[in-house]
């Protein structure tokens, strides 16, 4: 894959409040997806962040590998952050990403206490890369549709204040890019996921890498739902593919784009089973 650039006006924009806004914010609770904990990292964050109190949040876990995201949890905490999996769509969890926030938040209280200060609401600021379910956390979190969600890079575009409830607000930011993304590993996952506009890459590109990484990982589901085997191209996995799922043009030949697109949204919706693509 090519050298990707993707960073429309709103993000610059974004990263430069996120800046300014850095200065009044106790504590960062980052969004990564469980599928792709680095990748969905974003360095800018991290540095923005520095001396800041710091929660990772694993979300689309019942996506991943539950082992593997075992590990990138314990990974995390292993570099002094604190890190809980979720799924934000269930709504299970919560009770533990609320204890966390609580922990994290102990220190600030603790400072305002001695400085004779009560009652001031610890503030959070809620960020991470496009489509790892950010606004479906917060909306989670807060117990009512407050962000918008979608499945599409790019929803959020505006900054937001949030309470979550007594002593505790929270900063709703757009999921924002780093500038230039060359290393062709990150490429791959990101575009796999979703998190990257799927008009900015190579389709016939990804879905070689799809197919192979699906031959790879989750081989077994491959060969039993649509008989794909692990030497067969990517023209007869997709022939395959459109036969099993019915997907013919006139004239009853397979339609591969369809098909193409089908496996695109089965992996991304975790039809295939629980697939991690990076282990720590």
């Amino acid at each position: 894959m090519a050298v990707y650039h993707w960073y429309p006006g709103h993000m610059a924009k974004a990263k430069r409040a996120m800046t300014e806004d850095m200065k009044v914010i106790d504590v960062i609770v980052e969004i990564v997806d469980a599928r792709a904990p680095f990748s969905t990292r974003n360095p800018d964050i991290e540095k923005l962040g520095q001396g800041k109190e710091r929660i990772i949040v694993l979300n689309k876990a019942d996506l991943a590998d539950e082992g593997v995201t075992k590990e990138w949890t314990e990974h995390f905490k292993g570099g002094g952050l604190r890190a809980v999996p979720l799924n934000s769509k269930d709504k299970k969890g919560f009770q533990s990403v609320a204890a966390v926030i609580d922990d994290a938040a102990s220190a600030k209280r603790e400072r305002d206490l001695k400085k004779g200060i009560k009652n001031r609401p610890v503030r959070l600021m809620i960020c991470g890369i496009p489509n790892v379910g950010k606004s479906t956390f917060i909306n989670a979190l807060c117990r009512k549709n407050i962000a918008k969600t979608g499945n599409k890079p790019g929803v959020t575009k505006g900054k937001q204040w949030i309470s979550v409830r007594k002593g505790v607000d929270l900063m709703d930011t757009p999921g924002i890019l780093w500038p230039r993304i060359d290393d062709p590993v990150s490429q791959r996952n990101l575009a796999l996921i979703g998190s990257m506009n799927d008009e900015a890459i190579n389709k016939d590109e990804l879905l070689s890498e799809l197919i192979a990484m699906l031959k790879d990982k989750a081989g077994e589901v491959m060969q039993e739902k649509y008989g794909i085997e692990g030497a067969d191209d990517i023209e007869e996995s997709l022939r395959k593919t459109a036969l099993k799922m019915s997907m013919l043009r006139s004239g009853g030949e397979p339609d591969t784009v369809r098909a193409g697109e089908y496996l695109f949204t089965a992996y991304r919706g975790g039809d295939l089973g629980r697939i991690s693509l990076e282990e720590p």
